[in-house]
């Protein structure tokens, strides 16, 4: 791969606190061209999100120091943070997390138990794919593309 096209491709910050999960996401999404960043609380969460200004945030809920549903609090509160997307991935099921989750603007949530490592990969792909790419990455129908701004 050349150095523009990698250049180009987004930044990712992975929170999770278990670390092979962490691993595991961090080398897939590595493999697909993406730069990422990894956390494992959620003080450290918020430090590097600021820091990276990532174009996607995958985050757990369940986490050591500040729970996932705060940290989306405090980002969304920020100029900083109010327009980076977020992906929820939390052994919780949707029913079962924090009131309100999808009001303060999630790309999606997915259940760990329940996500393969290729649908990760596609969750990521849709939500982040530039709109000039051509051809599909992914292996369901293609989704309407993504802006962002």
């Amino acid at each position: 791969m050349d150095t523009d096209q990698y250049s180009s491709w987004s930044k990712i910050v992975i929170v999770e606190d278990e670390a092979s999960l962490a691993d595991i996401y961090k080398t897939r999404l590595e493999l697909l061209g993406y730069v990422c960043f990894v956390a494992h609380d959620g003080l450290e969460a918020l430090t590097l999100i600021e820091k990276e200004r990532p174009s996607l945030v995958l985050l757990d809920i369940m986490l050591p120091k500040l729970a996932g549903d705060q940290i989306l609090k405090v980002i969304r509160a920020t100029d900083w943070g109010k327009d980076i997307k977020v992906l929820i991935i939390s052994n919780l099921n949707e029913v079962d997390a924090p009131e309100g989750i999808r009001a303060q603007g999630i790309e999606g949530y997915a259940v760990k138990a329940n996500l393969s490592n290729d649908q990760l990969d596609q969750l990521v792909d849709r939500i982040l794919k530039p709109t000039d790419q051509v051809e599909d990455v992914s292996l369901e129908s293609p989704s309407a593309p993504v802006t962002t701004s």
